[in-house]
């Protein structure tokens, strides 16, 4: 039902207009939501590279430069107690070579990054890698930290 206001003697209808007025605003101000999404752009540009690795290890220093990331790559991790990780999943004793042996390579077997923290023994490390070796992966990449300087 609309509704025709008149002002005065005059007898001409006018509407109002601006604020307070009856007409509905028909457009959406979509600065303030380009706004945010923009900003939760950045946040997960920034983040997602830190939420690559689950296990957190000391990992040591080095001066070699960083390898790109390939689509299908495999994540061997070993704590400072030695505790053996494929991708985020904690492995038993003994059970890598199991879980590797699952692991369909097609023509090309998958890269597989090793991060082994600082404190472990350099044998224990060499172990995964023979593990690792002996079932079909020949591309084994060790991950450091870089830094200017080092040891």
């Amino acid at each position: 039902m609309a509704m025709n206001l008149q002002q005065g003697g005059g007898g001409r209808g006018r509407r109002r207009r601006g604020r307070g007025g009856g007409a509905a605003m028909s457009e959406i101000n979509v600065t303030p939501l380009v706004d945010v999404m923009l900003v939760l752009l950045i946040i997960f540009m920034v983040t997602a590279p830190m939420l690559t690795a689950g296990v957190p290890i000391d990992l040591p220093d080095s001066k070699a430069e960083a390898l790109k990331e390939e689509p299908h790559e495999i994540t061997v991790s070993m704590d400072g107690q030695g505790r053996v990780f494929l991708d985020d999943q904690e492995l038993a004793p003994g059970e890598l070579a199991d879980r590797l042996a699952g692991i369909e390579k097609g023509e090309k077997a998958p890269l597989v990054t090793l991060r082994a923290d600082r404190s472990l023994d350099y044998g224990r490390v060499i172990a995964v890698m023979g593990e690792l070796n002996a079932a079909g992966f020949k591309s084994i990449s060790l991950v450091t930290n870089g830094s200017v300087a080092a040891p």
